[in-house]
């Protein structure tokens, strides 16, 4: 029989995530695993073909690929993050690919090892399929030296070894022959370890228990009445970008997806910036998720152990690591829209709404009762370093929320972060019942409003602008109502949304701001300015119309529910690192805002 090439996929971002909270994979439409980086989130991508190769077609990828096949349908297990693709030749052939990342607890911890599972089994005919699995190094420029046994093969190179255990024929998968499908077929792809037992049986249980571990964790989220099944999907996505072991918490899986085509804004994203973090804890704590702040307080913790109240920069490595050096490497980039970088030189900036996301990230534990570990005072004096800082650089310039490399200003929303620390920890004093920290906290806080209302109000545009003594809109001014700066029906705040809406709206989408940058003007919309604006909105009265952007968000999702950091408001075209944390926490945020109560139907 001839073998047929399946159809090939221009890359997209037609991805699903599977992961673990220690690594992450994504799988495209056809069963692909293109994206990959091992052992953690921002190590090497041993599966890279969503950026490209300099080597032959099919490297830096592991597919399973059907005879012939014609099209696919792909989904998550429901309330899991197990992924399942059925792929279809049209000549009454098909199989079914199950693909996850094991997690659940066992002897009295979590397991969640550097493996993933790739399940396969025939659906109907005769499916005849060719598995090619070619995991590269050192970002795609090392092809590992291959050995191999009687049920397992090895890749080696660049001081890393990964095995892939099997009850399929060895010699078939090494040699990529083509051959029949007749019954179930397991891989575990991982470290360089024996399996104890049967490998379909150990990949069967690991899917068993990782199901039933996911099931019984979406069970305990505090979940609104409607969009449940865009929330659920939103927060099982939020908690695969935690990197459990420190607390860190990645802004997004990839690197280097360009925010539109050919502007050469390609960033690495695998990092833990902690204004991102603070907005994946604030959404995933109005679930009642409270696990994840717990990890990520040890997260902050140290990085206030570290700074001892001085600068802190925006973003570190998952590990902590602090100077996390740009570079780029030698692949052709998402579509060939290069440059492919490694690291992120924004941790260089100053941008002083760091500190602000700090306490705000830090502060419920103050107040919640459930935790495990309360925070006590010693934690609180740490904290107040933080706001000490924040006060000092209130009315200072930086690179701002947008992170602009060549320019600095008096960044409102940067000041407003710096108010919102002072705030919060004059509440947290009072729960202390320090009365003396209390009114210091609440009269620095007094200070740095008034400085904003007066600095950052521009009387000519009516309405908050993005600097003081500037005259630009920004979207991040929308997050004065959120973070408690101004009460919703207050004038200013109401003309700034009316303002930023006619200035930075396109369609049912919003920009970051308008005004050229370090790269030109921004081409695509920001997702999740475009959910800060639904919430503006629905804060102020205008729900209906809140109500209907959201559901233009939630279709530009992909078709498992994931949504990246951009998008091209007349096409709907996903664009930017994937998936964005951001934008998925915009789903959950907008759902808890917009939705009916239970007592609808209860």
């Amino acid at each position: 029989m001839v073998w047929t090439p399946p159809v090939e996929l221009s890359p997209s971002l037609d991805l699903a995530m599977i992961g673990n909270c220690s690594f992450a994979g994504l799988i495209d439409k056809m069963g692909s695993l293109v994206w990959c980086c091992l052992p953690r989130f921002d190590g090497d991508p041993v599966f890279h073909s969503l950026l490209g190769t300099r080597g032959n077609e099919g490297d830096g990828a592991f597919n399973i690929d059907l005879n012939g096949a014609v099209r696919s349908e792909q989904e998550y297990v429901p309330n899991t993050a197990i992924v399942k693709t059925r792929i279809f030749d049209g000549q009454g052939n098909a199989i079914e690919i199950t693909d996850f990342a094991p997690r659940f607890t066992t002897k009295g911890r979590m397991f969640r090892p550097n493996g993933i599972v790739r399940r396969v089994r025939p659906l109907s005919g005769h499916p005849r399929i060719k598995v090619r699995c070619r995991p590269r190094f050192a970002w795609g420029q090392r092809v590992p030296d291959v050995t191999f046994g009687s049920n397992h093969i090895r890749w080696v190179g660049n001081g890393t070894t990964l095995r892939m255990t099997t009850n399929g024929s060895v010699t078939y998968i090494r040699d990529e022959t083509p051959f029949l499908l007749d019954g179930p077929m397991s891989f575990y792809l991982g470290p360089d370890e024996s399996l104890t037992d049967h490998p379909d049986r150990i990949c069967r249980d690991f899917e068993e228990n990782t199901e039933t571990y996911w099931k019984h964790w979406t069970r305990r989220l505090g979940l609104p009445l409607e969009y449940q099944e865009a929330v659920i999907r939103a927060a099982i996505t939020l908690k695969l970008c935690t990197y459990e072991e420190t607390g860190a918490i990645i802004a997004a899986a990839t690197t280097s997806i360009p925010e539109a085509a050919g502007t050469q804004r390609n960033w690495d994203y695998r990092y833990c910036w902690i204004r991102d973090a603070f907005f994946v804890v604030r959404a995933l704590n109005s679930l009642s998720e409270m696990e994840t702040m717990e990890n990520y307080l040890r997260y902050l913790n140290n990085i206030a152990a570290i700074t001892q109240g001085g600068h802190v920069q925006p973003l570190f490595g998952i590990g902590m690591e602090e100077k996390l050096v740009e570079t780029t490497v030698d692949l052709p980039g998402y579509r060939g829209n290069g440059p492919v970088r490694v690291g992120n030189q924004a941790y260089e900036h100053f941008q002083h709404d760091v500190y602000g996301q700090i306490v705000l990230g830090a502060s419920q534990a103050y107040f919640d009762k459930r935790l495990l570990h309360q925070p006590g005072l010693d934690d609180f004096r740490r904290l107040e370093q933080i706001g000490e800082r924040a006060f000092a650089m209130h009315d200072q310039p930086d690179a701002g929320i947008w992170e602009l490399r060549t320019r600095a200003r008096v960044h409102t929303s940067s000041s407003l972060m710096c108010w919102a620390a002072c705030d919060r920890l004059a509440k947290i004093a009072n729960q202390f019942g320090l009365s003396d920290r209390t009114a210091f906290w609440r009269e620095r806080a007094e200070q740095v409003h008034s400085v904003i209302c007066q600095r950052g109000w521009n009387e000519q545009k009516g309405a908050f602008v993005e600097s003081f003594e500037g005259n630009d809109l920004d979207a991040s001014l929308l997050l004065m109502a959120e973070v408690g700066f101004l009460p919703p029906n207050d004038p200013r705040f109401i003309a700034t949304v009316d303002k930023i809406g006619e200035t930075l709206r396109r369609g049912n989408h919003l920009f970051r701001y308008h005004a050229a940058d370090d790269f030109g003007a921004p081409e695509n919309a920001f997702n999740i300015c475009t959910f800060w604006y639904i919430d503006a909105l629905a804060r102020i009265g205008r729900k209906e119309e809140a109500r209907e952007i959201y559901e233009t968000m939630l279709s530009c999702r992909n078709h498992v529910g994931l949504l990246s950091e951009d998008t091209t408001p007349s096409t709907g075209e996903l664009w930017g690192n994937f998936p964005q944390t951001y934008s998925m926490v915009g789903i959950i945020n907008g759902a808890v805002r917009l939705s009916a109560g239970w007592e609808k139907v209860i």
